[in-house]
């Protein structure tokens, strides 16, 4: 009985932070169809946000939710006015532009914090379930990425915010005739890509040892998730969180966090073999 609610809270928690390392690419990639290769980096950056911020003495809690965000969020903001802004429509420029700025953020991070390991404790204790010991933070995690895509649910499906911008993401043109600018528009929905970023990188900086290098454990996981999700931002980004979530952790059970990769990837080339349009080209049409 302990043993197996063990095993649900670690497919719960694998789960969780798997939808949460990749909401952020999921408003970038899967509403505006840029292929950010710096998704990790901005990660990165979230983490040493909230490290940083908690080495000053502010609240661990205010600097993972708030300021880590905020940090990477304006970070986003300057790339997209920059350099993302001059490449919408151009995939490959765009695929090229952030690798380069992926490289760029390493270099930077590596000047200013070095090449040695950095974190900080998790703020919350663990506890004892009959003889097996659980990560009381993992429940933390869990919360979190469930009230996240609520908000994200709720901004996209019910506020004018968020209808304004899923229509401008499909039809720009319309969105300007209608007096809205679509310039703006894609701006902010970048600054909230980028801060979702942030934010993952901040929530799971204490479960990580993090060096400049860091983005690298993430971006493949986050890209194979949106990818396998299909084109319903939400829905998608459940359903692939939910079944490489759970297929990497029973392997990594049975065999070891290796091999629970391995796994998950091999399921990601299976499902795309057989759904080339990701799950909710074939289901759950129509869904948010």
């Amino acid at each position: 009985m302990d043993f197996g609610f063990v095993i649900l809270v670690e497919i719960l928690y694998a789960v969780a932070s798997l939808a949460l390392i990749s909401a952020g690419l999921a408003v970038v990639f899967g509403m505006m169809k840029v292929i950010n290769l710096a998704h990790g980096e901005f990660m990165m950056l979230g983490g040493y946000a909230a490290i940083t911020s908690a080495n000053m003495g502010v609240n661990i809690f205010i600097a993972m939710l708030i300021i880590a965000p905020i940090v990477v969020g304006l970070i986003g903001l300057i790339v997209e006015r920059l350099v993302i802004r001059h490449l919408y429509g151009r995939l490959v420029d765009t695929m090229l532009a952030t690798w380069g700025l992926s490289l760029f953020f390493i270099g930077c991070a590596t000047m200013i914090f070095g090449n040695t390991t950095t974190g900080i404790s998790t703020p919350i204790p663990g506890f004892a379930v009959g003889d097996y010991q659980i990560n009381g933070y993992n429940f933390f995690i869990i919360i979190v990425s469930v009230v996240l895509i609520l908000v994200m649910l709720a901004v996209l499906k019910t506020t004018r915010l968020g209808l304004i911008a899923r229509g401008t993401m499909q039809n720009p043109d319309m969105a300007s005739a209608l007096g809205y600018s679509p310039d703006r528009i894609y701006m902010a929905t970048f600054f909230v890509g980028s801060a979702l970023s942030g934010f993952a990188g901040a929530i799971l900086a204490p479960l990580v040892g993090l060096v400049p290098t860091s983005g690298g454990a993430f971006i493949a996981k986050a890209f194979i998730t949106v990818i396998a999700g299909g084109p319903a931002l939400i829905s998608g980004l459940l359903s692939s969180s939910a079944l490489f979530g759970f297929v990497g952790q029973v392997f990594s059970f049975v065999a070891s966090p290796v091999i629970g990769d391995v796994a998950m990837l091999i399921a990601a080339v299976i499902l795309l073999r057989l759904l080339p349009q990701g799950v909710t080209g074939r289901f759950f049409k129509g869904k948010l």
